[in-house]
């Protein structure tokens, strides 16, 4: 197996996981518009997934640059520009995370929060077949 298959491997279990990730700040989100949940429970549960979320996919994107997929790196850019900037953008807090639970409630952030979930999913899902695609298109070409 050379660099260019396991780097897609990679980013196709990288973007599984990331798209779960985002299907959970979706749930996490809507429970506490619907009064299911509380703030701080929700702040405990998605804060800590934060980070490893940030950190998967910039790992996943330098895995693409180091193989070479210059174009699938530069798709992923955006994404990993909005993570910097949103986390160094974030409420003070004692904990990693970027989600403040006296802040939560509001509902212009709850509506910013949601739409932001969809978008990270519904980019996720479309990266992860352009994924799915390179990897089947190379296989089929050995």
């Amino acid at each position: 197996m050379n660099l260019f298959l396991i780097s897609l491997v990679i980013a196709l279990i990288a973007c599984l996981v990331l798209i779960f990730l985002s299907v959970f700040h979706i749930i996490v989100f809507d429970e506490l518009k619907n009064d299911f949940k509380n703030p701080i429970d929700q702040c405990k549960s998605l804060n800590p997934l934060i980070l490893p979320e940030y950190i998967l996919h910039a790992f996943m994107s330098f895995f693409l640059l180091i193989a070479g997929h210059w174009i699938l790196f530069l798709l992923n850019i955006p994404i990993i520009g909005y993570n910097i900037f949103r986390y160094k953008n974030r409420p003070l807090m004692s904990c990693p995370g970027i989600h403040d639970p006296t802040n939560v409630l509001n509902s212009n952030y709850l509506k910013y929060a949601q739409i932001e979930g969809w978008s990270k999913l519904g980019f996720q899902i479309f990266v992860f077949f352009i994924y799915l695609y390179c990897l089947i298109y190379y296989l089929v070409s050995e």
